[in-house]
């Protein structure tokens, strides 16, 4: 799937979870163009006509615009009457018959990916509940699209892994690379709330592990966390950081993991769940 259709699926997942959160009727959004300063608004949930869909948003023009420039949550009480926006798509937003309107930034590694909007159709305040629901709804999105950007790159950059004994740095060191995040990205995915997003983000994990005949072994998640900072190079201690754990749990995951694998040391244990498919 395309870069911009996977963002794309991710705002689409953001703007229903936004509509849920805040009780808003009607909310649309979509990506920066690629060499272009506009947005073109792509996904619509709510809406009642397709006054907006497709619409290109220019940076700092309108709402939206004004969002993308500045890098930061926008909102007007009135769209028409406001005199804090410029009104050059005051057309389509009429033809919606939205008033009180919304717009929070997608910002990743400080570059606005894309805009998700949340709208009213009477004149009244949002306030600071909505605002903070829709920029919630944003982060996802960011957190999403780090996670895609980094297993994308991580994995062009890496090139097939170096057969045993060869004495290319050059592959050994980006599956180095590679093993690093898969650590850091199975850490990362207890502290994700939603049950969808963190599915994705462990099906990211997979991605990772290269593909290799499954011996029958399997590791509970935990012990898969300690093993997958083990293969990193990480000390019990600095595992244990990581995690959040005490270095007692740790040596206890690391022997549960050991045993399973039919392993008697560190290294061996790791050498073991790479042959099973476990660890890239």
């Amino acid at each position: 799937m395309a870069a911009e259709a996977v963002a794309a699926v991710e705002i689409r997942g953001a703007l229903a979870r936004l509509r849920r959160g805040t009780g808003l009727p009607v909310a649309f959004g979509g990506l920066v163009e690629s060499g272009r300063p506009q947005i073109r608004i792509s996904e619509l949930s709510g809406t009642a006509t397709a006054a907006l869909s497709s619409l290109a948003v220019t940076s700092g023009n309108g709402l939206g615009g004004k969002a993308v420039a500045l890098g930061r949550p926008c909102a007007v009480m009135d769209y028409p009457s406001s005199r804090h926006i410029s009104h050059e798509y005051d057309v389509p937003v009429a033809a919606e018959g939205i008033r009180s309107v919304l717009a929070v930034p997608v910002v990743v590694r400080r570059r606005v990916r894309g805009v998700l909007y949340g709208a009213l159709r009477s004149a009244q305040p949002l306030g600071d509940r909505t605002l903070d629901a829709a920029v919630a709804a944003a982060r996802d999105v960011e957190q999403a699209l780090v996670v895609r950007d980094e297993v994308r790159g991580l994995l062009a950059s890496a090139g097939p892994e170096p057969a045993v004994g060869s004495k290319s740095g050059d592959g050994a060191g980006g599956w180095e690379q590679v093993r690093e995040a898969h650590a850091a990205l199975r850490a990362l995915a207890p502290r994700i709330t939603d049950p969808a997003l963190r599915a994705e983000l462990l099906a990211a994990c997979g991605l990772l592990t290269a593909p290799r005949p499954a011996v029958g072994t399997s590791l509970a998640p935990r012990e898969l966390d300690v093993l997958s900072w083990v293969a990193a190079g990480a000390t019990n201690a600095a595992v244990g950081e990581r995690l959040g754990l005490r270095p007692e749990t740790v040596k206890g995951y690391l022997r549960s993991a050991m045993r399973k694998l039919g392993a008697h040391t560190r290294g061996e244990a790791v050498t073991a769940a790479r042959r099973a498919g476990l660890l890239p």
